[in-house]
């Protein structure tokens, strides 16, 4: 009788420790967050991530395009430490393939492919931010806690591999299945659309690696030409309608907006670096993205006199620089156009890749030999690209409106008379030098110009590389005067990756200093 108790007693015991595993297990599982998503949902998100330096934002401030005069809300300084890195997207990126595959896409798709052209985009950006990185090892998850450091040419040359394999890709899914639009993206409307972005990014990565140019493994020169060769194989943007870039509206607002005229309109100046280089250029941009300054006009000039643009120069103190600023009847320096940033939500598109940028680099490429063809043709379709894109006449003599001041009852509209042709690109400073040092100089300056609040940081690229425009340095600058050269790693990859990050350091600046001011192997 005891033992036929104890068997029951020991079977409602199983029964009872059985029913609460089973309740505490569904209690793990939250309804209300999916353990699946659609592939077309998670790009989305990924799309979005590639805005992630924002036009009038810390970076454009560190490209020189702008200076804050007000210590309570930001200030000029480059004293780096760790640098924002993009592994959560790339992460996301990781499921999106996955997820892909789940609900039955083939093995080559265009989720697989633009998987290719998000990681060489992430990796790119991250590596020109800090050098050597965690590539090959990193995205396994769990699997790999403490992943090895690739270097900085191995991530290059997986990243010219990527955008390669993408192209021919991209092209196989056109021929398979037709140039529709990809579910779930809001770039562009068709597949070519992407091959012709990620052509345009092959050339920005190639002329990227300039420094490198006399490498064997890499092969710059030759590659750069056989792209340009085979334009059915490597079709590339043809004007700025076929720009990879965000478009801004009344739900995804433009940084600069009608909602924060009061707030930061007087406290941001456009920088000596970006207006003053207008100005000396008589260059039509500067109407459009600038302010007159009103110590200027008080003093006589019009708001259609170009001299009475003036930028503030990012070294300088401050103090100094707020003092200039403290009377706004007799500012001393030029604010951001008021009429095009404060006037509406979506004033320009932050382009990712544009076609600017593209004829440039052609142009450079030319210009140092790379590649046939005519440099010249080429720069005048970046200016006029970059002019024309804010809507001035570039095609033939014209002229456009300055309204000032904004949203005042007495605004008066002074039209600008602008020639492109017989005019502006006569100019000794502005006309093509020919494939010689002043030539590729013009070309750079003209880069940078188009760089105005776009392609996050390829304007502060650009001139790590080739020392153009001059950056301005001084008290406001910090870091002893010294514009530096990288960033330090995440204070997270010293603490959790201890060994691997101690090696990346010491391989790539001979010591134990994660140091902002040492050359990575790019630059070398």
């Amino acid at each position: 009788m005891k033992l036929r108790n104890l068997i029951i007693i020991g079977s409602l015991a199983a029964v009872t420790t059985s029913g609460c595993q089973k309740k505490y297990d569904e209690y793990t599982d939250n309804p209300n967050k999916p353990t699946s998503v659609p592939p077309n949902l998670v790009l989305t998100g990924i799309l979005s991530d590639m805005n992630v330096d924002d036009p009038w934002s810390l970076v454009t401030r560190w490209c020189q395009f702008d200076c804050c005069n007000y210590n309570y809300y930001g200030d000029q300084r480059y004293d780096w430490t760790g640098a924002g890195l993009n592994y959560s997207t790339l992460n996301n990126v990781v499921r999106m393939e996955a997820e892909a595959k789940r609900v039955g896409e083939a093995e080559q798709n265009a989720y697989a492919t633009l998987g290719k052209v998000f990681r060489a985009f992430f990796f790119y950006r991250m590596t020109n931010l800090v050098g050597n990185l965690p590539m090959k090892d990193a995205l396994k998850g769990a699997a790999t806690p403490t992943p090895a450091y690739d270097s900085q040419k191995e991530i290059f040359v997986q990243i010219l591999k990527w955008l390669e394999e993408a192209n021919t890709e991209m092209a196989a899914l056109i021929a398979k299945s037709g140039d529709g639009k990809i579910d779930g993206d809001f770039y562009y409307a068709s597949k070519s659309s992407w091959q012709r972005a990620i052509n345009a990014f092959r050339l920005r990565v190639l002329i990227a690696l300039s420094k490198k140019a006399g490498d064997a493994d890499l092969k710059i020169a030759q590659t750069f030409a056989d792209i340009l060769a085979d334009s059915g194989k490597n079709p590339l943007f043809r004007n700025n309608a076929d720009n990879l870039q965000y478009i801004y509206s009344n739900f995804n607002k433009y940084p600069s907006n009608p909602d924060n005229l009061g707030f930061d309109a007087t406290r941001y100046n456009m920088s000596a670096t970006y207006l003053n280089t207008l100005v000396s250029l008589k260059d039509p941009r500067a109407y459009v993205t600038a302010e007159p300054a009103t110590k200027q006009l008080t003093g006589g000039k019009t708001p259609a006199d170009i001299t009475a643009y003036v930028g503030a120069p990012s070294g300088e103190d401050l103090a100094a620089m707020s003092s200039k600023m403290s009377d706004v009847e007799k500012a001393e320096y030029s604010v951001r156009s008021r009429s095009r940033y404060y006037a509406n939500y979506d004033a320009e598109p932050g382009v990712q890749i544009g076609y600017a940028e593209m004829c440039f680099n052609i142009a450079e490429a030319i210009n140092r030999g790379w590649a046939t063809g005519n440099a010249e043709d080429w720069y005048k379709s970046g200016i006029k690209a970059s002019i024309g894109s804010y809507g001035i006449p570039v095609d033939a003599p014209g002229t456009f409106s300055k309204v000032y001041p904004f949203g005042a009852t007495n605004a008066v509209t002074y039209p600008i008379n602008f020639d492109f042709q017989n005019s502006y690109y006569q100019q000794t400073a502005i006309k093509y030098a020919g494939n010689n040092a002043n030539g590729l100089q013009q070309i750079l300056q003209q880069k940078y110009l188009a760089f105005f609040q776009n392609s996050g940081w390829e304007a502060y690229f650009n001139w790590r590389r080739t020392g153009v425009p001059t950056f301005n340095t001084g008290t406001g600058t910090g870091n002893s005067g010294r514009i530096p050269k990288r960033f330090q790693y995440p204070t997270a990859e010293r603490t959790s990756n201890a060994a691997n990050w101690e090696k990346a350091v010491k391989d790539q600046f001979g010591g134990t200093t994660d140091d902002i001011n040492g050359d990575m192997w790019l630059i070398k």
